[in-house]
């Protein structure tokens, strides 16, 4: 009967969505989605893998990290760990030697470029892949070895993977149906779930005549219905137009916080982000390069990658002349201080100041200060509603970002006129010339 509805569902799902559906069907029927090869021999043999606690030099030495990358203390008691999980493709390696800790509750999101591990890490939590080495727990239970429908965890995925001949509440309780849960019982909390999502007017339609926003709301109530440990979410609103997608990140916050429930969110989206989560994991070749509070992570980047990756920036490099409090440096326009060093800067190495374009001021007048200021020409100006986004150039040819509040700063800038750029030395971070090259380094 399954395979008869999913051949039905291909008629009208591209295949991305019948990739979904098949692994979805094959968790909520207890059927295994992956060969039995991809798991570890204990798992095959039916023996249960010892559920040691980690040794102290696995928590506190994570196998992989590079050098200078930068970690928050792990949650004390967290509702999910993952320890020196390696993961390869042939030669490619996806991920290598990952440590992540999540607790009750929390809101983490994961944050990176194609190809750097997130989504890997996200299906090796969720029992989609198996990982090479390490070791997965699950309140305080090691499920390293278990099988998706085994694993007290829903995924949420980008493409919905929704029926399209069932209605919004068979979709919602087809995983209640198949673990036998009561008819009273099930409806109960089909009803709960789509109350939940405010779908509750949209039980008897299918999902064919629903909005995109709509049907990730189903996807949404689906995989709460199932009340799960941890909620994993791959890119669930990329699908989305821009304005629908700031509603939902604005809805899923207000829910996750409301529930109390602990998410793992995968994205692509900076500002999806920077904007809902509780912790941020910036992810790199496989590795993580620096994780904490998104403020903290954009506002105090660890690596000048991750200065370069995470938000925008301008990059002024130069020969740096002084330590100290401040670090000062010569470049093509002149003198540049900044307030936050990093790594081993020595004086006559070259180094690379970073700084946000929020940081920038705009003036017609000469600044007093004989640092932190350049003579540029305005050439493109972006009216951004509250803000004014300037692309400027100056004499040596370097190309700087500037936004201007419309409502702290000039409320016109136009194209072609000469300016004044400047700024103070706290919002600078400077990082050595080494780290530039270790930042270009391809992919093991």
């Amino acid at each position: 009967m399954l395979a008869l509805r999913v051949r039905l569902a291909a008629v009208t799902m591209n295949c991305q969505q019948l990739t979904m559906l098949s692994e979805l069907a094959a968790i909520e029927l207890k059927t295994p989605s992956l060969p039995e090869e991809s798991f570890p021999p204990a798992e095959r043999s039916g023996t249960r893998m010892a559920s040691a606690e980690p040794s102290e030099s696995q928590i506190r030495s994570p196998a992989g990290i590079a050098a200078g990358t930068v970690h928050e203390a792990e949650p004390s008691e967290p509702i999910l760990r993952l320890t020196g999980i390696r993961k390869h493709y042939g030669d490619v390696v996806a991920l290598d030697g990952v440590d992540l800790s999540l607790a009750r509750g929390e809101f983490l999101a994961i944050l990176g470029p194609s190809g750097s591990g997130k989504t890997t890490t996200l299906r090796i939590v969720g029992g989609f892949v198996a990982p090479d080495s390490g070791r997965i727990e699950l309140s305080g239970r090691d499920v390293t070895a278990l099988r998706a429908n085994r694993r007290d965890v829903n995924t949420v995925f980008q493409s919905y993977a929704l029926f399209p001949h069932m209605t919004v509440r068979d979709n919602v309780g087809y995983g209640l149906k198949v673990k036998r849960v009561s008819r009273a019982e099930r409806n109960a909390r089909i009803s709960e779930a789509l109350a939940l999502v405010q779908l509750s007017h949209a039980g008897d339609r299918r999902p064919g005549e629903l909005s995109g926003g709509m049907q990730q709301r189903v996807a949404l109530a689906r995989a709460l219905v199932n009340r799960p440990s941890v909620l994993l979410l791959d890119e669930p609103l990329g699908a989305l137009d821009r304005k629908l997608r700031d509603e939902m990140q604005l809805e899923l916050r207000e829910m996750q916080s409301q529930l109390g429930m602990t998410f793992m969110y995968v994205t692509h989206d900076q500002e999806e982000a920077l904007g809902m989560s509780d912790r941020l994991v910036v992810m790199r070749e496989g590795r993580i390069e620096q994780s904490g509070l998104p403020a903290a992570v954009y506002d105090n980047p660890a690596t000048l990658w991750v200065a370069g990756f995470v938000g925008a920036s301008n990059r002024l490099t130069g020969t740096v002349r002084e330590l100290g409090e401040l670090v000062r440096m010569e470049c093509d326009f002149g003198s540049i201080v900044g307030a936050k060093p990093h790594g081993e800067l020595r004086v006559g190495e070259r180094a690379t100041a970073v700084l946000r374009p929020e940081h920038v001021a705009i003036t017609d007048e000469r600044p007093a200060s004989e640092h932190n200021s350049v003579r540029v020409q305005i050439q493109e100006v972006l009216n951004v509603g509250s803000q004014l986004r300037c692309v400027a150039f100056t004499p040596g040819g370097l190309k700087l970002s500037v936004w201007q509040s419309r409502i702290d700063g000039r409320t016109s800038v136009h194209s072609g006129e000469e300016a004044w750029l400047s700024w103070s030395p706290e919002p600078v971070h400077v990082y050595p010339d080494r780290d530039e090259r270790a930042s270009q380094s391809p992919p093991s």
